[in-house]
């Protein structure tokens, strides 16, 4: 597995862990937990599967400053308490500073959401000054 670049200090409980990392690959798995059910029936917030996709998707263009433009999503089917999802995330486009990542993030055999995420490069960090 290459070595993580970007987000090391993400909460893996909350967002996912990476289970593999090549160059413009990555795929995360994360077990949801009560923390993020928000009614009697189980049901995950929708927040917890976008950050997990999110984080996929830094962690396949794996740069240290690179960022989230844009996002097209679309949430599948629901997820609830116990379940344990799988990210994958693959670089469908690149050209220069900019990258397309497809993510699609499953429960066993179901597809449960896919996006295209629009991912930048800056040449640094977007919180240090130039």
């Amino acid at each position: 597995m290459n070595q993580q670049e970007t987000h090391q200090k993400i909460e893996g409980q909350l967002s996912g862990v990476p289970i593999e990392l090549k160059k413009n690959f990555a795929k995360l798995k994360l077990k949801t937990t009560n923390n993020m059910i928000v009614d009697d029936t189980g049901l995950v917030h929708g927040g917890f599967i976008f950050s997990l996709a999110d984080y996929c998707a830094m962690l396949t263009i794996n740069h240290p400053n690179v960022v989230l433009g844009k996002a097209k999503v679309q949430f599948l089917k629901p997820v609830v308490l116990n379940d344990t999802l799988i990210a994958n995330g693959t670089v469908i486009n690149s050209k220069g500073k900019k990258s397309e990542v497809k993510v699609e993030v499953h429960r066993k055999d179901d597809l449960v959401f896919e996006g295209i995420f629009t991912c930048f490069i800056p040449e640094v960090h977007v919180l240090k000054k130039r």
